[in-house]
């Protein structure tokens, strides 16, 4: 039978780049964008790094590395055909992280309470989480517009814990950006950062706690965190 001994825990994660690799459906929207507005499209190699802040700036950057004027990736309609488009091809490539639900199972069998906080819209979030059977592991889905601020805000993550049933003072942020790092920081929530998702910084450089290199760590790293809250709790008498 599990220990149970994280009951009382909430284990917020990132979404895009630290749950699902989601850039082929991502720049695959973004190219048809692109392509229909008559410009070249952009490799799917190394275009990881365009992803983090969202449909727009994703348009944008994608905009400007063709050479084309920011001011066209800004058109609302445009935005609204990327939308739509990524609708339509939300999962065809994306997948979960190898060890991503053996990881999360384990972490419920434990007690964590699980949630996303993540700066994808919430709709397209639950879309994508269901399409890939994901859903079920989470007690909230919570996206920018959920919330009152977004990351690196720290209500972005005490608000989701909240949704979620948790207490803020007793959770872990799980991120592979700065966004994540920050609201983690804001917050006063330790923060796990992962090596395998979309930042232009290298994950090293984040700030955060502990790093990481596959989802199999994500326990040790949990158990370690916990471990040093219990000790400063100790050694200051509470």
């Amino acid at each position: 039978m599990t220990d149970r001994d994280l009951e009382g825990w909430t284990i917020a994660f990132d979404l895009d780049g630290t749950l699902v690799e989601t850039h082929g459906d991502l720049v695959g929207t973004l190219n048809r964008m692109l392509v229909r507005h008559g410009l070249p499209t952009v490799p799917m190699e190394g275009a990881a790094e365009l992803i983090g802040g969202g449909a727009r700036p994703l348009l944008e950057h994608g905009f400007e590395r063709t050479g084309a004027p920011v001011e066209q990736a800004r058109d609302p309609a445009l935005y609204d055909a990327f939308i739509a488009d990524y609708i339509e091809h939300i999962a065809d490539h994306s997948q979960p992280y190898e060890g991503c639900v053996e990881t999360l199972e384990a972490l419920s069998a434990r007690g964590a309470l699980l949630v996303v906080a993540t700066n994808k819209r919430t709709d397209l979030s639950e879309l994508l989480l269901n399409k890939l059977d994901l859903t079920r592991h989470f007690a909230a889905v919570v996206g920018p517009d959920k919330v009152s601020a977004r990351k690196p805000a720290a209500a972005h993550l005490q608000e989701a814990v909240r949704l979620a049933g948790g207490d803020p003072s007793m959770a872990i942020m799980i991120g592979d950006a700065a966004p994540d790092v920050g609201a983690a920081r804001a917050a006063d929530m330790p923060c796990i950062v992962v090596t395998w998702g979309y930042t232009p910084i290298p994950p090293e450089d984040l700030g955060g706690d502990v790093l990481i290199d596959h989802f199999d760590d994500v326990e040790e790293a949990i158990d370690g965190l916990l471990a040093d809250f219990y000790v400063t709790r100790a050694l200051a008498g509470v």
